[in-house]
């Protein structure tokens, strides 16, 4: 059973760069054919793939965010982050990380993390 915990700040201030990480258990992260996103869903909004980092170490970024996301890796540590700077108001949303099949469809996912950008 693979399971997927979210963790990190719950407050960030404007501007500055919110970070967290996914701590994944009962398989590793470079499982073939096994894709590790993080998703976002904002208050009143539907759910927004921001990126992945497939099980191979290559990244994807949503285009909106490009330039201000980074997601990496431990494989040591069976762990990923996300790293999005620059925040405003408007990211605040429970952020969500998952694992994605070979078809890029989520079978297993984090109970999220809400984050809330003010000052």
């Amino acid at each position: 059973q693979v399971q997927l915990v979210e963790s990190g700040p719950g407050l960030v201030k404007p501007s500055q760069t919110l970070a967290l990480t996914c701590t994944v258990s009962g398989g590793p992260l470079t499982d073939d054919y096994h894709y590790w996103s993080w998703v976002r869903q904002s208050p009143g909004k539907e759910l927004e793939w921001l990126g992945v980092i497939a099980y191979t170490g290559n990244t994807y970024y949503a285009p909106a965010l490009k330039g201000r996301i980074h997601i990496s890796w431990d494989t040591a540590k069976n762990q990923f982050t996300l790293e999005l700077n620059s925040v405003t108001p408007e990211d605040t949303a429970v952020y969500y990380c998952e694992r994605d099949d070979i078809g890029w469809s989520p079978d297993y996912w984090g109970k999220g993390i809400l984050v809330t950008v003010s000052s």
